[in-house]
């Protein structure tokens, strides 16, 4: 799964490493990113590719209100197209989410060391997602925009933490993802399947971590595991 993540590259760096013609938000840099915040996204909008900001947690546009989306911070890629709350968008609203690592939790309860991934060449990477637009069938003052971040079957050296890891797509893969023009499920469902990393370095980090208010570049920094 992928429920904490850091995103620290600058506005120059994001527009290097991703597809991004137009930048609509202010890019600062957080290093405890939690559901239900506000995050980075690129999405296609008019034949362009914006970095725009979604609230983390897809509400699906047929929901009855926005409560929903704090349980739909993650979308399981091997079920997609037999959720309702995820076919629609899968065909016509998906997104890169950038980042630089993620955070997950390894040991027994009460005693979880905090570890972040990231690639091993530190490079920022996109997570694949799905974004959504809710505005309680025309009855909400301002749409409200949302997403989800989808997630796979662990790596071999991510397995030993957790089962599940977010969908990491390799930068050949964002053109296709991104495309409105591209509808063929088995295509899109391949590109999840395997353009994609899932071998990545491990770092034990501090258990601030822990603590959504701990927001600091020493969220990362590196620490002997007790």
């Amino acid at each position: 799964m992928c429920g904490r993540f850091v995103g620290f590259s600058n506005r120059e760096t994001l527009i290097k490493h991703f597809p991004i013609d137009a930048v609509n938000v202010e890019v600062t840099p957080s290093y405890n990113i939690a559901p239900t915040q506000d995050i980075l996204a690129i999405t296609r909008h008019d034949e362009k590719n914006r970095l725009e900001k979604l609230h983390w947690g897809l509400v699906p546009f047929w929901a009855k209100d926005i409560s929903i989306g704090s349980r739909m911070i993650n979308a399981r890629s091997e079920t997609l197209t037999a959720k309702p709350s995820f076919r629609t968008a899968l065909l016509w609203r998906r997104c890169l989410i950038p980042a630089d690592g993620f955070y997950e939790w390894k040991g027994a309860k009460g005693q979880k060391q905090p570890m972040f991934l990231a690639l091993p060449d530190g490079r920022p990477f996109a997570f694949a997602g799905l974004w959504e637009t809710w505005d309680n069938r025309g009855k909400a003052s301002t749409p409200y925009r949302s997403c989800t971040i989808l997630t796979r079957q662990a790596g071999t050296t991510i397995m030993p933490i957790h089962h599940r890891m977010p969908v990491i797509l390799r930068p050949e893969a964002y053109a296709l993802w991104l495309s409105r023009d591209n509808q063929d499920v088995q295509l899109l469902l391949k590109i999840i399947r395997s353009q994609v990393y899932t071998e990545l370095k491990i770092i034990p980090v501090s258990k601030q971590v822990n603590a959504v208010r701990n927001n600091r570049p020493d969220n990362i920094k590196p620490i002997s595991p007790a």
